[in-house]
């Protein structure tokens, strides 16, 4: 996926958790963070931010905030950004070969699914997306913040299993490099006891690192899971 019209600035404060202060070619102005988590090892004064120019002239923002900074690593903020980069990477037969359907925004029962895929031999399946921008000594770890969303998606997806579909959870790491991925048992333990009694009812857990320069995001590759 690419961002049009990305300028740089420095990040100054986030007064909440939907807006950034950033000075941009020696102003100050108020921008759209497209991530609501905390983020905050990555959003510290000074660091430098890239921001894409939204195509609304009624926004009371400009510029939506998608990439800063860490030392020498470049992380993709935007939260919509890893689902986008998952279907192409789908679609390009990279996360099952066979695939013939891959379907956002599904509903089953009372859940819903950032995907469902149907392959040949009649195989199906649900995949939900989780995008990463945690990162601890070139080690990526979800969540950065305690997610009973995310554990309610992982006790889902073993329902799903449970009755005879596939499923899987993808985290994308929203950054290039990484050593290995695994859950952040120090901030939320019950997500991390919950990924793994998902991956023991059998649902797929993968984790693929991106490429990622200030206008594109797109998947790389698989990196090794730590349960």
């Amino acid at each position: 996926m690419q961002y049009p019209n990305i300028c740089s600035a420095r990040f100054l404060a986030r007064p909440n958790r939907f807006v950034a202060r950033v000075e941009r070619q020696g102003a100050e102005e108020t921008v759209h963070v497209k991530n609501t988590g905390r983020c905050r090892e990555l959003l510290v004064p000074g660091a430098t931010v890239y921001l894409t120019r939204g195509d609304n002239p009624h926004r009371k923002t400009q510029y939506d905030l998608v990439a800063v900074e860490k030392g020498p690593l470049l992380v993709n903020l935007d939260s919509q950004a890893p689902n986008r980069v998952f279907a192409e990477w789908a679609r390009a037969g990279r996360f099952r070969p066979e695939l013939t359907l891959l379907r956002p925004e599904t509903t089953w029962g009372n859940s819903r699914f950032d995907f469902y895929w149907e392959g040949t031999g009649g195989r199906k399946g649900f995949v939900e997306v989780k995008g990463v921008t945690l990162e601890e000594g070139g080690h990526a770890r979800f969540p950065d913040a305690p997610t009973l969303r995310g554990v309610k998606h992982l006790e889902e997806l073993a329902r799903c299993r449970e009755q005879g579909y596939e499923a899987a959870v993808c985290f994308v790491l929203q950054m290039g490099g990484m050593v290995d991925f695994a859950p952040n048992d120090a901030t939320h333990p019950a997500f991390g006891d919950a990924l793994r009694r998902a991956a023991g009812a059998g649902v797929r857990v993968l984790a693929v690192e991106c490429d990622v320069t200030p206008d594109t995001l797109a998947i790389r590759g698989p990196v090794p899971v730590r349960l």
